[in-house]
């Protein structure tokens, strides 16, 4: 049959919203994919600018016949109902597409498949104590060199390949243990507790020693051109520092060749936490990996004091009014050059 479609009743539950919306695949040629159209143009939630890098829930019901019968949606509206939704799933990264049926969730993001480790090549330590963020991270370096890579380039290949081996270590070393079931619910509970929460800390933390690993390969010398972790104000720790704590100490080091960099995989609301660190430097830079934002939201983000820096192979998903405002890992990092280069004259 070419091009099959269905009609289905869409309901955004979190925003009230019905529509009678189609779902078309595209058969023919070279063409293979599913589009849902009918969604209500501008006045529909799934279409609001304003939800840019929200996580959203899709609950298909198929009818007796396998067509479509309605389809149930809830967009994420705060960073509150985000932390529901991790806690229950477990991380979600940036751009990826979760599906979940009779086999449970399947990522169907596309990553390289020679990043997976099978159970015979994990180390058997792995599997007595699930490896750390570090322990991964180094592995990650290991696969996936890329010294002649741009390091934005080299950013997202890597954080794509630790994303595939630790789901494929996960798999391996969890699965046995779900299989061979547990004798208490408090067992099953704290089990499952520290299962999401691992999901949930690796992301944040991996970015950041990724971006570290970057500068030194780039020439940034730690404790000198950069600090990673250190106490701008009293129980305030920036990502990264430039050059140095010793610097930002000192009242005379000029503030405008101060720098400091935030990390976060995604923002939304998230960037408001950064504005209230280093307060000797005006503009804070902040490093996300989050799929584009509204116009209002950047806006509201530079307004704000802040600079996004953004790997170019991001930056297309952002409005086009604003790509030109964005910066570059690579340019960042040239920006710390060039003020290398100045405080050494």
């Amino acid at each position: 049959m070419r091009n099959p479609d269905s009609s289905f009743d869409l309901y955004v539950d979190s925003h009230a919203d019905h529509r009678k919306a189609r779902a078309v695949w595209y058969n023919q040629e070279s063409r293979n994919e599913v589009r849902i159209t009918r969604l209500g143009g501008a006045s529909s939630a799934l279409l609001d600018p304003e939800i840019t890098g929200a996580l959203a829930v899709f609950s298909f019901e198929p009818s007796d016949s396998d067509w479509l019968h309605n389809c149930h949606v809830w967009v994420c509206d705060s960073t509150a109902e985000e932390d529901v939704l991790i806690e229950t799933i477990g991380w979600v990264e940036p751009g990826s597409f979760y599906y979940a049926g009779r086999q449970g969730f399947l990522d169907l993001a596309l990553y390289d498949d020679d990043c997976r480790l099978k159970p015979e090549n994990i180390p058997n330590d792995w599997f007595r104590s699930f490896p750390k963020t570090l322990t991964i991270f180094n592995k990650v370096i290991e696969l996936r060199p890329l010294s002649t890579l741009p390091a934005d380039e080299r950013l997202i290949r890597r954080r794509s390949c630790e994303y595939e081996l630790f789901q494929s270590v996960e798999h391996a070393v969890t699965l046995p243990i779900v299989q061979n079931g547990f004798s208490n619910m408090a067992e099953f509970e704290a089990f499952a507790q520290k299962f999401l929460q691992r999901r949930r800390s690796r992301s944040g933390r991996s970015l950041e020693l990724h971006t570290r690993q970057i500068f030194i390969e780039e020439g940034l010398f730690e404790g000198k051109d950069f600090e990673f972790n250190a106490e701008s104000e009293l129980g305030k720790h920036p990502n990264f520092l430039f050059p140095s704590k010793i610097c930002y100490d000192d009242p005379t080091y000029p503030e405008e060749r101060l720098r400091m960099l935030a990390v976060k995989t995604t923002m939304r609301d998230r960037w408001h936490q950064i504005t209230g660190e280093a307060n000797r430097i005006p503009i804070k830079h902040l490093l996300t990996l989050q799929q584009g934002v509204s116009e209002k939201q950047f806006a509201q983000i530079k307004n704000a004091g802040i600079q996004l820096v953004v790997p170019s192979g991001l930056t297309r998903s952002y409005p086009t009014s604003v790509r030109s405002e964005l910066t570059t890992l690579e340019s960042f990092i040239g920006d710390i050059r060039l003020l290398n280069l100045n405080t050494t004259k």
